[in-house]
């Protein structure tokens, strides 16, 4: 009796089921992702920053939550507009500098940053609207704090970043597959053939 070998179309399918629900979860194929609503927008920061902390909203507006997302920067380095649009404040808010441009229904903001803006003006997606402040005690480290508002409801702003489609990476070591090297005469055979 030859040996068992497992079934390639069982795995196939398999696989091919958990790529589907993978792209349908990632949102790669939906015709309208989160950054559509938004074009243009890219990070506030030169590169591709590492998050600290992520949108984390409070399940009712009251209780407490983290209604935006902190980024990794050093003190002074220039934190830029995010997207086209026009500042609607700039200064303190609770002894914290902190800019708000607005991009029509959507309002970005930035804290703690040193303004080198001023309200009313004018700025593109990558111009710089101030510095980033020393360690304020927010992230235990000096970083960036962005949030995004539609109205009254905060967003997360990295919904808003077309960062690409997903990349999925192996979990593991490579798998080793139990196909032998030389081919075996019985699975050679057309099919309907006599052993």
């Amino acid at each position: 009796m030859p040996p068992r070998l497992p079934n390639p179309g069982r795995q196939g399918a398999a696989l091919g089921a958990l790529l589907a629900v993978s792209l349908v979860l990632s949102g790669v194929g939906s015709p309208h992702p989160a950054w559509a609503d938004a074009p243009g927008w890219r990070f506030p920061t030169a590169g591709l920053p590492q998050v600290l902390r992520g949108f984390a909203p409070p399940r009712y507006d009251w209780l407490p939550g983290h209604r935006g997302v902190d980024l990794a920067l050093v003190a002074g380095q220039a934190v830029r507009a995010a997207a086209d649009g026009t500042v609607t404040f700039a200064g303190p808010v609770a002894g914290q500098e902190v800019i708000t441009v607005s991009h029509g229904e959507l309002r970005s903001t930035y804290e703690p940053v040193e303004p080198a803006v001023a309200v009313g003006d004018k700025v593109g997606a990558g111009d710089v609207l101030g510095w980033l402040e020393p360690l304020t005690g927010h992230c235990g480290r000096t970083c960036l704090h962005w949030g995004v508002l539609r109205g009254e409801t905060y967003l997360d702003p990295l919904s808003l970043v077309d960062l690409g489609p997903p990349i999925l990476l192996p979990l593991g070591p490579p798998v080793l597959t139990a196909w032998p090297v030389q081919p075996v005469p019985w699975l050679l055979r057309p099919a309907g053939g006599q052993p």
